[in-house]
């Protein structure tokens, strides 16, 4: 269990933070930015829910979510270790197995698209669309860790934490398009008002 009985402790007025191993890492290293980058997608999601107006299974499927996105931000914070003094908090597959479950089963209802789609919508919807692009900015960030810190055990980076973000940011697109409604969606047309050369 957490206690912080003490917001502002001056721990890192110099420019570097403790990482969930207890080792000491500078405020700039890639791990410290992939799960800061995870936080907001977090503070996003919140926001989405904060709008109101969303279906009620996407409520309870996002208030799961928000809960392990600190999950995935303990775990990208923690690096891989063969012998732990204590079992960390890592992603494991079933996470991520639900996660694609949630896709398939919002997913059924929604018609095959022909076309990406501009963000936008309702406030709860655009705002899934901006948690989305997060998401895909802390796999990015993620994945950056893996060339500089591995995926060995020698502090490397737990791979499922970077696939559960991957089915994430996928899954909030779906859910953009089930909190909008897909009558009003306003497609991607390529070139926008250009001459279209097979029309020639």
């Amino acid at each position: 269990m957490v206690t912080l009985s003490k917001i502002y402790t001056r721990t890192g007025d110099a420019g570097t933070t403790r990482l969930s191993d207890n080792s000491e890492a500078r405020k700039t290293d890639a791990r410290v930015e992939a799960y800061g980058h995870v936080d907001e997608a977090n503070s996003a999601v919140g926001l989405a829910l904060a709008f109101g107006g969303l279906p009620e299974r996407l409520v309870e499927m996002l208030s799961l979510i928000q809960n392990e996105l600190f999950d995935v931000g303990a775990d990208l914070s923690t690096p891989l270790n063969p012998e732990p003094k204590w079992a960390p908090l890592r992603i494991e597959q079933a996470s991520v197995d639900r996660l694609e479950a949630f896709c398939d089963e919002l997913q059924e209802d929604l018609p095959v698209l022909r076309s990406f789609i501009l963000p936008g919508g309702t406030q709860a919807g655009a705002q899934l669309h901006v948690a989305r692009t997060i998401t895909r900015r802390a796999e990015r960030q993620a994945w950056r860790c893996v060339e500089e810190f591995g995926t060995d055990e020698t502090g490397g980076i737990n791979l499922l934490a970077i696939t559960y973000l991957n089915r994430l940011s996928d899954l909030l697109f779906i859910m953009s398009r089930a909190a909008n409604g897909t009558e009003g969606e306003i497609l991607w047309v390529p070139g926008t008002d250009r001459e279209n050369p097979n029309r020639r």
